[in-house]
């Protein structure tokens, strides 16, 4: 009797020896209904903890509690969607509370999304809803096997006798093929414009851009020769120039100026965000480039490029600019308040998919 109860008493201490040093359960972030939002983060040992975020000019320290907790309460955040990180001691990290992750390959940040009291642009509203699914096709250009993502809008039917015009969605230098969706919400941003009239329904195919070891020219390929005919092959769409388009943001902008100006026979649609050039595959294309202007402008029903007066790619952007006007190509700059950020990207989405396709 004594061997049990003894037994019984080691093992409760143990068990209660690692309940003790478990985390506590916390909830992090809070959205508060007058846009606070209070950030939360566990750690005995830490000697700081700050939190830096897209919605703060400068990190901000989080003060800590008796029981290890970690917190800060930011006031009055603009709604919308907002990567954010805490930095503990000298390491950043994303938020271990958050299962909102930021799809990106270098870069591991969590991300709030802040309501408006009304719906946003970019919000679930309750509205008929497309339907995103992730597809396989063979890249003959790149020797491998591929994954995108495809966005079909509401009422689709693979076998009914509708067509679709195309989107190609093109993203940012590190991010995936995931970041319009997961960050970007451009399938709620298409519904919502669907919904409301304003947007024609359409595909959006987005697509793994990021080729390293290979040259960037190797995705101009594969999208020329292996998406796009994968998608026609698989999806009732409409296959002239005057209904297909092709977008992208920052280094995925760039790579729209690439693929869409040296095959103007196939993309009717072009809109650059806040792209970056300093790529051989620009300068190869454009630096002694001398097209026919009054054949381009009649097959580009669109030619926009978007920037913030923040972005860090504002001058160069601004260039590029001057460099298409100067060739007397017709192109729609739109320049914007704002930095190179996924909240401008859904403001530049927004405006383009209720412009092409018209």
């Amino acid at each position: 009797m004594k061997k049990i109860l003894y037994l019984f008493t080691a093992g409760s201490f143990i068990f209660f020896n690692v309940a003790a040093q478990r985390p506590p359960a916390i909830s992090s972030p809070d959205i508060n209904t007058d846009h606070r939002i209070t950030f939360r983060y566990y750690s005995r040992t830490a000697q700081k903890v700050t939190l830096s975020g897209e919605f703060l000019t400068s990190p901000l320290a989080m003060s800590k509690d008796t029981s290890g907790i970690w917190s800060i309460t930011v006031p009055l955040v603009k709604p919308d969607i907002y990567p954010y990180s805490f930095r503990v001691d000298s390491v950043q990290t994303a938020d271990p509370n958050n299962t909102y992750i930021f799809a990106n390959e270098r870069f591991k940040r969590s991300i709030v999304d802040v309501p408006g009291d009304l719906p946003l642009i970019h919000s679930l509203q309750n509205v008929p809803h497309g339907k995103v699914s992730y597809r396989w096709y063979r890249s003959a250009t790149l020797g491998s096997t591929r994954q995108l993502l495809v966005y079909t809008p509401p009422g689709f039917n693979a076998t009914g006798k509708t067509k679709y015009p195309v989107l190609y969605l093109i993203h940012g230098g590190s991010d995936t093929e995931e970041t319009w969706t997961k960050v970007g919400h451009a399938n709620f941003i298409a519904d919502n414009l669907i919904a409301k009239g304003l947007a024609k329904p359409m595909i959006i195919v987005m697509p793994y851009g990021n080729v390293r070891p290979k040259p960037m020219t190797d995705f101009t390929k594969d999208v020329i020769n292996d998406i796009i005919p994968f998608i026609e092959s698989n999806y009732p769409v409409l296959t002239d120039s005057k209904n297909r388009a092709v977008a992208g943001f920052s280094v995925g902008g760039g790579q729209t100026l690439n693929i869409g100006l040296t095959n103007t026979d196939k993309f009717a649609y072009i809109c650059s965000y806040a792209p970056f050039t300093s790529t051989e595959e620009f300068e190869k294309n454009f630096t002694n480039w001398t097209p026919d202007p009054e054949k381009m402008n009649k097959q580009l029903k669109l030619f926009t490029i978007s920037v913030g007066t923040e972005d860090f790619l504002y001058e160069s952007v601004k260039k590029n600019i001057v460099l298409f006007k100067e060739k007397n190509i017709n192109v729609k700059s739109y320049i914007v308040p704002g930095g190179h950020t996924w909240m401008n990207c859904k403001q530049y989405l927004s405006t383009t998919l209720q412009e092409i396709f018209k």
